[in-house]
């Protein structure tokens, strides 16, 4: 039976959706896209600036939403195959002419050519969806027939997240406040179990989550909460930074170099740290602000929280640990959602992995990025799934990421 709107339009559900919700999910996508963009035009504008129209910025984002959804779905003669579709499918050319050079991601050339201003990218993203949603309406209503459609759902989101990013980057004044962190909870013991971590057949499926498998997890111990700025003061007050010990080797290499430049002496944005009452200053969307110590660290590195941990007696958790404890224990008080979390282990297949049609998406990142799980105060409803593998390179900060860790 379809998913109903309420149960799926805003939820991980929607990867069972059928056309009615996913019609109403991909206008809420792009909707969300275009106000991030107006948002970010304005904030441009009181700066008597023009949108940055460089590949990865807020403009470049917003049309590569809509380049992908016509790139997979509106230009895509084997749509109908679903994951079966090949990587390299017959295309038709796009409605706008420059689209795989403006807009296109690496793999197909991305901004050959300047790329275009806002009005011009707002254009093309309002034709575009209103030809997805007119060929939607004739789908097959199975999961290969509405495959591409939650595909280009999920990739909007995450690129609307990306945006927001890129606006904190730009020093863009945007009205987006990070949720609270509750109190602090002691530490979690989780049982010994057979844990299955892996997706099943059905719905939508990112090609890294297949398939379901089972790990033997021995008992361990986890934080409820992620390491607040509190903790973290206190690594750096203990001269964390200037202590090789407490780095991975690659990372402590990381930090040396930045030495050549400003030098690194707290994770990305933050202009105060540490000393007398032990304050954080973090620039926030082009404002400093002042944070509480009990907030969730943000902006940090794998080698700043693998550092941390390092210095603390502890580790980063597995990311199978991580899942068993958001599924288990969150009656328990396990809380996540204010900050993606970084884990112990390096992107790889599980068993049972094939890449799919979109095959840049994680296969080139296998045994690269480091894994990502959770969400963060800017992450869609839809992909706030505690099952969902991100990742992203070990010296990403851009993304609004934290950590947590387990006993040694």
């Amino acid at each position: 039976m379809p998913a109903r709107a309420g149960d799926a339009l805003h939820t991980p559900a929607v990867r069972h959706a059928g056309p009615d919700v996913l019609s109403l999910a991909l206008m809420d996508a792009r909707n969300r896209v275009l106000q991030w963009l107006a948002l970010c035009e304005t904030a441009a504008t009181a700066r008597g600036e023009a949108l940055t129209a460089t590949p990865g910025d807020v403009l470049w984002l917003a049309g590569h939403a809509g380049w992908f959804a016509e790139f997979w779905i509106g230009r895509n003669t084997q749509r109908y195959q679903g994951p079966a579709c090949p990587a390299r499918p017959l295309r038709l050319a796009s409605t706008e002419a420059c689209a795989d050079d403006w807009w296109g991601d690496t793999a197909h050339g991305a901004a050959r050519r300047p790329l275009p201003d806002a009005a011009t990218t707002r254009a093309f993203l309002l034709e575009q969806l209103e030809s997805t949603l007119e060929l939607l309406g004739k789908a097959p209503q199975d999961d290969a027939g509405l495959y591409f459609y939650r595909l280009a759902l999920l990739h909007e989101d995450l690129r609307s997240e990306d945006m927001l990013a890129q606006a904190q980057r730009c020093g863009m004044h945007v009205p987006f406040a990070a949720r609270e962190q509750g109190r602090s909870l002691p530490a979690l013991s989780i049982p010994g179990t057979r844990w299955s971590p892996g997706a099943v057949p059905g719905g939508f499926v990112f090609d890294n989550e297949q398939w379901r498998h089972e790990v033997e997890l021995p008992e361990f111990e986890i934080d409820a909460q992620p390491v607040s700025w509190a903790q973290f003061v206190e690594f750096v007050d203990d001269g964390g930074y200037d202590r090789p010990q407490c780095w991975h080797p690659e990372g402590w290499a990381w930090l040396q170099q930045l030495a050549q430049g400003d030098g690194r002496r707290g994770p990305r944005y933050v202009e105060q740290i540490g000393g007398a009452g032990g304050a954080v200053l973090q620039q926030r969307f082009g404002r400093p602000v002042r944070l509480a110590g009990h907030q969730s660290a943000m902006h940090v590195t794998w080698w700043e929280a693998d550092a941390w941990c390092r210095w603390a007696g502890r580790r980063l958790p597995a990311e199978v640990e991580w899942e068993c404890a958001a599924v288990t224990a969150a009656r328990r008080g396990f809380d996540w959602g204010q900050v993606h979390e970084w884990t112990a282990g390096t992107l790889r297949p599980w068993p049972g992995f094939s890449p799919g049609p979109w095959a840049d998406y994680s296969q080139p990142w296998f045994g690269r990025a480091r894994v990502l799980r959770g969400a963060s105060f800017a992450t869609r409803g839809r992909l706030r799934d505690a099952r969902f593998r991100g990742f992203a390179d070990p010296a990403d900060d851009l993304r609004f990421v934290g950590f947590r860790s387990c006993a040694a």
